[in-house]
This record gives C-alpha cells, sequence and structure tokens, in this order.
C-alpha cells in the first residue's frame, strides 16, 4: 500500500488518499495547539506519543466491541483508517466538572457528576464550536434522532470501557471528546483520536493532569505527561 495525495490537514494530523479506496493513512504530526489554533507551538515527539496511545485504546475499545475506523499503525507517526463522512460533532463526555462546564455552571474541578454527561458542539472553527443541543442537531441536519440516540449510546460505552480501564492505570478519566464518522453504508463508527489531546486524564492519586490542559494552562512540558500516560498503558499490557 502507498501513500498517495494529501486529503487534509487539520491541527494535530495529516490525512492521505492510499492505493486502497477506501483506506486512508492519517500521519500524526508534532503540533500542539489550544482555544481553537490561536495558542500553537512544534513539541517534538507529539505525534508519535499521540499515535501510539490512540492506536493501544482503539485497539482495546476493538476488543471490547466498539466499532471505529481504526485498522492498525504502521508507523511510529502514522495509522491506517477506513475512510469515512465526519459528522461535525464534537461528542464530549464528562464525569466530573472541568474546563468550559466549570466555567459555565460555576462549579469546581474536579467535582464529580451523579452521572456521566454527553454534550455536542457544533465543529466550526469560524463559530468557535458552539455548544448545541439534539434539536439544534436535528434544525442543521447534522444526524437524525436515531443517529443521536447511536451517537450517544456509543459516547456512553466508550466512556464505561475507558473509565474502567483507566482506573487500573490509576488514572482517572475527568471527562473526553470523540468524534463520529459515517460509512458508504451509513453505519456510524467511532473515528479521530482517543489521546492526553482529546482527554481530560488526571493521577488517582495526586490529581495532577496527564493531558494537554498542561499546555493550555502553562503547567509545564508536554512530552513527559504523555509518556507518562503511555508508560502505563504499556506497562498494564505487558502485565498480561
Amino acid at each position: 500500500m502507498e501513500k498517495k495525495d494529501l486529503l487534509y490537514e487539520g491541527k494535530a494530523k495529516k490525512l492521505y488518499q492510499t492505493t486502497e479506496e477506501n483506506v486512508i493513512l492519517a500521519e500524526y504530526m508534532d503540533q500542539a495547539t489550544a482555544l481553537n489554533g490561536q495558542k500553537k507551538d512544534t513539541v517534538l515527539g507529539k505525534g508519535a506519543m499521540n499515535n501510539q496511545i490512540t492506536s493501544l485504546v482503539f485497539e482495546k475499545l476493538k476488543a471490547a466491541g466498539v466499532p471505529s475506523h481504526f485498522i492498525r499503525k504502521i508507523s511510529k507517526t502514522e495509522q491506517l483508517i477506513e475512510k469515512v463522512e465526519i459528522i461535525p460533532l464534537e461528542v464530549v463526555v464528562r464525569n466530573y466538572a472541568a474546563g468550559s462546564f466549570s466555567k459555565r455552571l460555576g462549579i469546581e474541578e474536579g467535582t464529580p457528576l451523579a452521572f456521566p454527561i454527553v454534550e455536542f458542539y457544533y465543529k466550526d472553527d469560524q463559530l468557535n464550536d458552539p455548544f448545541i443541543n439534539d434539536s439544534h442537531v436535528l434544525v442543521l441536519n447534522i444526524a437524525n434522532n436515531e443517529e443521536i440516540h447511536q451517537i450517544k449510546s456509543l459516547a456512553l460505552k466508550v466512556n464505561e470501557i475507558l473509565s474502567a480501564w483507566f482506573k487500573t492505570l490509576d488514572i482517572q478519566l475527568i471527562d473526553f471528546k470523540i468524534e463520529i464518522g459515517r460509512t458508504k453504508e451509513g453505519n456510524l463508527l467511532l473515528a479521530d483520536e482517543i489521546s492526553p489531546d482529546t482527554c481530560r486524564l488526571w493521577d488517582n492519586t495526586t490529581h495532577e493532569h496527564l493531558d494537554k490542559d498542561i499546555y493550555r494552562r502553562d503547567l509545564g512540558d508536554l512530552i513527559p505527561v504523555y509518556q507518562e500516560v503511555l508508560r502505563r498503558i504499556q506497562n498494564e499490557q505487558n502485565k498480561k
């Protein structure tokens, strides 16, 4: 299989066509962004960390029966994924108050929520990815009622699996963002990535950040934190 034309370049990844029609090559870049790209820096090694972590997370989810676009990792910074149409929603699941949720509602960061909350944000950088509800999703013709139900169910299943898994790694899954892809047959799949870029992860004992808030809030160096997350995942695998 060969890498062909560049299809898309985002904030953290480049997507390339391959010699197989329905297979895309995703290349993770050494770039950190925050505030919808207003803050941007090159961070050497970040692409490799996110590619490796995402690959291991997607393999874990696949073993638990979660359908995704992930095929396999092919290098430190590259993976093969199934070609899908990305639904323009950021789907956020929250287990604890943090970030914009705390600011909106005045709830102290780290406060456990009574149950996981699923939120939708409309993927549009020009609009600053606004928070929207189910009715907005329907009016914007982003998804129908059945698909909204499927998306929420998939998000909660991912949360259940990852919360339990990260707990064994001494990590709290505070919240996370996923994206959903639609195949040409109309099936919905987990897409994009799951990494410390898209999750809030806190050490279960110290409550120290193990995620991109380190960069967003200028709390220190990003790479050692991402390396620690990868180390814990790999150590857990090696025990099997």
